[in-house]
């Protein structure tokens, strides 16, 4: 457990939440505050209540010029001052990477649905210290990328970008581990414009994945395990 217990979890649409982490947080006693990103609710923030942030996804860009998203990587520039662990999900992830000197920007191709993702020796021996192997099979919906700052250590690839980093106290994962099937089908209607753009159903996304599902459950327990021991060391 922590020094406070509380968590603060920072959604930037309603519909894309900590899905199987709030299972993790709340079985191991933690309080979480959940704000849909706005200025003044960011502003009003005291990070020394907490012991974690996490900073979910969400279809805007980090470039789009909404003072929330501007109020957001100065709230994980000064979590990263004060060594409070934060992490990024998605959008989460590039705040965090724009946040910390490095830059955001359209990407050659989308990746949306299940892909793989090769973990680094160094992600392999932190954040997914005990995962099976060193490739795996993660949820994508991202259109953006990032470049980082020399020092940053990159966890996780796939054959197009940087999947997921660390710097300093922060964590960006650019997949998803934390989805479910109700999850994917709520994104593909409110996305439907999207997928229709790029060909790909939402039968595609879901049909005969029950094991992929099993799958990453498992995984995301082992990543939310691991982040509560590795990013304060």
């Amino acid at each position: 457990m922590g020094n406070t217990n509380q968590i603060l979890c920072i959604k930037n649409i309603e519909i894309e939440t900590l899905g199987s982490f709030r299972e993790y947080l709340l079985d191991d006693g933690f309080t979480i505050t959940d704000i849909l990103a706005n200025k003044k609710a960011i502003q009003s923030q005291k990070l020394s209540k907490y012991d974690f942030v996490f900073i979910l996804g969400g279809p805007m860009s980090v470039n789009d010029n909404y003072d929330y998203l501007i109020e957001e990587k100065k709230l994980i520039q000064n979590a990263i001052e004060h060594g409070v662990p934060v992490l990024g999900i998605c959008l989460g992830s590039q705040l965090i990477a724009s946040a910390c000197g490095g830059s955001v920007y359209k990407g050659l191709e989308k990746e949306i649905g299940w892909g793989n993702v090769d973990i680094t020796d160094r992600g392999f021996k932190s954040i997914f210290r005990g995962i099976p192997e060193k490739k795996m099979v993660a949820f994508h919906w991202h259109g953006d990328t990032f470049s980082l700052p020399s020092e940053t250590e990159i966890l996780a690839t796939s054959n197009l970008y940087v999947q997921a980093f660390r710097y300093k106290c922060a964590v960006g994962i650019q997949f998803h581990l934390e989805v479910d099937k109700e999850m994917i089908r709520n994104w593909s209607k409110c996305y439907q414009l999207e997928l229709d753009a790029d060909n790909i159903s939402t039968e595609t996304l879901l049909n005969d994945k029950d094991k992929k599902f099993s799958e990453i459950k498992s995984l995301s327990k082992r990543v939310y395990n691991n982040f509560k021991n590795y990013v304060g060391n």
